[in-house]
């Protein structure tokens, strides 16, 4: 039996990943940036700020100010979210219910900021459910690194190699994979591909297809 669970937070726990796309490329577009793409939105999912800029400049040329997309999206994405219900993922509940249940801990593992990310998931009511949640904000190189898995297997006390780490984006599964975590893929707005799945201890349509895994 695995020893810890940890989950990233957007696209993984909460439906709110295809909220962020939408407002990257809404605000990529009220601010000019015609050549912003969706696919774009997509490559940023879960990417730190250093290299999500460096990203930008390399395929844009300094076309595009990151730092002032980034405040526009985060901003507008935090109004939209104080002021509707936090979606979650299906058998959000229901594995978290199990993991209780089996007497194995579970952390969040977000790519977001720590005070939002514990809001969020209080409203939601599934905070208490966690037994800590780790920001990659905090670490010294957020995702797609092995530093914020890392950091959160060493706070709960467990190997790496004991742990299942779920995860919905590239950037996601590369860091935990880097870390050593055994990774559980929930696709949410694209599929791994063929180099992503060697990556990967299991795909599986929702949430309490990692249950199996677990045991």
């Amino acid at each position: 039996m695995m020893q810890a669970v940890l989950f990233d937070m957007d696209g993984t726990i909460t439906d709110t990943e295809k909220i962020y796309q939408h407002f990257w490329f809404q605000c990529a577009q009220d601010l000019g940036y015609s050549e912003f793409s969706k696919e774009d939105c997509l490559d940023l999912r879960s990417l730190n700020n250093q290299d999500a800029a460096q990203m930008l400049l390399q395929r844009f040329r300094g076309r595009i100010d990151y730092e002032t997309l980034h405040q526009n999206v985060s901003d507008t994405v935090a109004h939209y979210l104080d002021t509707h219900d936090i979606p979650l993922k299906p058998g959000a509940f229901e594995v978290l219910e199990e993991l209780h249940r089996l007497g194995i801990p579970a952390a969040v593992v977000t790519a977001g900021r720590l005070e939002p990310a514990r809001e969020r998931l209080g409203r939601a009511g599934l905070l208490d459910s966690f037994d800590d949640v780790i920001s990659a904000h905090d670490m010294p190189k957020g995702k797609p690194y092995p530093d914020p898995y890392l950091h959160a297997c060493k706070e709960l006390g467990v190997a790496p190699e004991d742990t299942i780490a779920v995860e919905d984006s590239p950037n996601g599964v590369k860091s935990a994979a880097a870390a050593g975590c055994n990774v559980i893929m929930v696709p949410d707005l694209t599929e791994p591909d063929e180099e992503l799945s060697k990556l990967l201890f299991a795909r599986v349509d929702d949430l309490t297809g990692i249950i199996p895994y677990v045991k």
